[in-house]
């Protein structure tokens, strides 16, 4: 089967046979691009999806596999989801339905699990961080329940919303305060924090010195990021100008990294913790683990 997740930035693809992963694909699309200001999925937005999905079918062969779409924050936001979607099916073939926040977020831990699994690490107690484009998926896994929760907050509408110093550090605070509150009702905190996505998966490169062309999923899977981590790289890359910065975090992310960086110290504070667990595994894989299950 190929399974689809097209978020609030990126497109990613991969391909599953019930055992083993296949060829994969991703590109940012930028899909919540402007929501914040038009309410609607712009026409720029559609035309990268539907080139990104005509790439992903030239390299992975649709034609044989059942294809499982899903799409989450930026279209559920969108006022005209319906008749793009209708677009995005009648030039693509593909059908996506959309997904609410929590069954992204469990969809994200079956994946995330999967992986840590694999890693023999513990799955039973964590609280896992997917942080998007256009929101932020928190789930806690603690003593055998799992609460999801959604947060209207992520990374593109951030950088859209907030494109000063202090405007994001006001929208940060009112996050991070939603967050610490959310988790106030737990009796008992899981003691290890995972982080998946782009922005949290791009830091561990950087730190394991790699760049966007040469990453490399097995050395991200299950690598250690700091609080501290996050700032020095956040310096480091702030004294790039945006080409360079491109070479490390990729075209399309050289602008909402920065955002994203922030969102994870908030992340780190506001939880209260000084480091996480990174797995590279999200929505993409637990649609098709959930397939078969």
């Amino acid at each position: 089967m190929i399974a689809i997740d097209l978020g609030s930035n990126t497109l990613r693809v991969i391909e599953y046979n019930g055992e083993i992963f296949g060829k994969s694909f991703e590109k940012i699309v930028r899909t919540a691009q402007g929501i914040n200001q038009t309410g609607k999925i712009g026409i720029l937005a559609q035309d990268k999806i539907i080139d990104g999905l005509h790439e992903a079918q030239n390299f992975i062969d649709f034609s044989n596999h059942e294809v499982v779409a899903v799409t989450t924050a930026a279209v559920r936001m969108a006022s005209n989801a319906t008749s793009f979607l209708k677009e995005i099916h009648r030039c693509t073939g593909v059908k996506f339905r959309i997904i609410d926040g929590n069954e992204e977020g469990k969809l994200t831990l079956l994946a995330v699990q999967n992986r840590l699994s694999l890693l023999k690490r513990d799955v039973s107690n964590l609280i896992l961080v997917d942080i998007g484009g256009g929101s932020t998926e928190i789930v806690v896994m603690s003593e055998g329940e799992i609460i999801p929760k959604s947060f209207k907050f992520g990374i593109v509408t951030l950088s859209e919303e907030a494109p000063t110093y202090h405007a994001m550090q006001k929208e940060l605070d009112s996050f991070g305060k939603s967050v610490s509150n959310y988790l106030m009702q737990f009796s008992n905190t899981p003691k290890t924090l995972v982080l998946t996505a782009g922005t949290p998966t791009t830091l561990v490169a950087y730190k394991l010195g790699m760049n966007y062309e040469n990453y490399d999923v097995s050395r991200v899977n299950g690598a250690v990021l700091s609080k501290n981590d996050c700032n020095t790289i956040l310096k480091a890359l702030l004294e790039l100008d945006e080409k360079q910065r491109a070479y490390f975090v990729g075209i399309g992310r050289e602008e909402l990294i920065i955002a994203g960086i922030r969102i994870v110290e908030t992340i780190f504070d506001s939880l209260g913790f000084d480091e996480a667990v990174v797995v590279d595994d999200g929505l993409r894989e637990g649609v098709a683990l959930n397939y078969y299950l």
